[in-house]
């Protein structure tokens, strides 16, 4: 049986956790695209690259942080708390094969 009515509610979106989103998309889409322009290269290894990495390394942390606490405040709802978290965790685990693949694999 269907219920019939609404439910009412004074939950909202987290701003902490928009943000923590915003910074994991810009930070995976930096990545990926310096990662892309780096193949195009045939491997050239600019120093540009390296900052990207580094600036996204920093932004997926900051991300991460606020996804968090953004998980943490009460009578939130928690959709892009848990997005940020992930886009996040996808930048850190990204940034960590590319070290992984430089370091022991060169």
């Amino acid at each position: 049986m269907a219920r019939k009515g609404y439910i009412f509610t004074d939950k909202v979106e987290s701003k902490r956790g928009m943000l923590s989103t915003f910074f994991g998309v810009l930070s995976l889409v930096s990545l990926l695209t310096a990662l892309y322009q780096s193949f195009l290269a045939e491997g050239t290894e600019f120093v540009k690259y390296g900052v990207v990495g580094l600036l996204c390394l920093i932004f997926a942390g900051t991300g991460l942080v606020l996804g968090i606490l953004a998980k943490k405040e009460e009578d939130k709802f928690y959709l892009f708390a848990w997005m940020g978290i992930v886009l996040n965790l996808l930048t850190v685990l990204g940034v960590g094969i590319i070290l992984y693949v430089g370091v022991y694999r060169a």
